[in-house]
């Protein structure tokens, strides 16, 4: 592997690289592995998780060394640079039409894809949900036995390459219409609300105590979300600004596969 990776950087470093037959191997060795789970752009370390930007590297530069292909599956056509992921039956995983992966994601045994998309570089862990028209962006990283609701926008990320790629960890249920982008990770077992948007620069205000508690970037574990706003200043005047409100947390006396919806339905909140 480290022989792989000296390739990806040299590559990296100089472009030209990019023509040798060796280098092209080594890239697409690189998406093989991705494609099998063997290799993650992120993974995850102590109390944190830690992003292989080589692995970015060289997903950036398959790209250039791809040519524009047609493909046919049934009646209809795709004109792109990346095959689409196949043998769905030996991999455990149902994928319903129009359900789409690309070469290069990962997708665990048992995951179901209704209507959806998942990018190169994903990584979709086992038992996962990924409801009608959610998106998973390139290179995010999504656990076990979580449920993406319909509509849920996964934000992908490929540069800058040392940027964290949007995390979703085990457990977790994102609600309909949820946005979740820019690197921002989502510890265990927590619940988003519908409509939770989340940035880097979004405001997360857990309000469940006596005082607000401000956060940003992440979703603590086992954490109730739902969008909020609050009052900002502007030269024209004060507006509503959107936010997001940690209102409460799953309770452990709950099981987990009927928390997901009840933890939302505690707090009288709309999946």
């Amino acid at each position: 592997m480290e022989k792989l990776r000296a390739q990806i950087e040299s590559a990296w470093e100089n472009r030209t690289l990019l023509r040798e037959y060796q280098t092209q191997q080594a890239i697409r060795q690189v998406i093989d592995l991705l494609d099998q789970g063997t290799l993650r752009v992120a993974e995850p370390a102590e109390n944190t998780w830690k992003v292989n930007d080589w692995i970015k590297k060289a997903v950036i530069m398959y790209f250039p060394i791809s040519k524009m292909e047609t493909h046919e599956v049934g009646m209809f056509e795709f004109h792109d640079k990346i095959p689409l992921k196949h043998n769905y039956e030996s991999l455990g995983v149902r994928v319903v039409p129009h359900a789409i992966a690309r070469y290069g994601a990962y997708l665990g045994r048992g995951v179901i894809m209704m209507p959806s998309y998942v990018n190169i570089g994903a990584w979709v862990g086992s038992g996962t949900m990924v409801d009608t028209w959610a998106t998973v962006g390139s290179c995010a990283q999504i656990g076990e036995n979580v449920h993406l609701s319909g509509g849920v926008g996964i934000g992908g990320v490929l540069e800058p390459v040392q940027a964290a790629p949007v995390v979703i960890e085990d457990n977790c249920f994102i609600g309909s219409r949820s946005i979740v982008v820019e690197g921002v990770r989502i510890e265990r077992e927590a619940v988003l609300g519908a409509n939770v948007v989340l940035t880097q620069s979004t405001r997360i205000i857990d309000v469940s105590g006596d005082q607000p508690i401000e956060i940003k970037g992440y979703i603590p574990a086992r954490s109730v979300v739902i969008p909020g706003s609050f009052t900002k200043a502007f030269p024209a005047g004060e507006f509503q600004v959107a936010c997001a409100l940690i209102i409460g947390k799953r309770k452990a006396s709950t099981d987990l596969k009927t928390s997901l919806n009840d933890a939302l339905r505690t707090y009288d909140v709309a999946v």
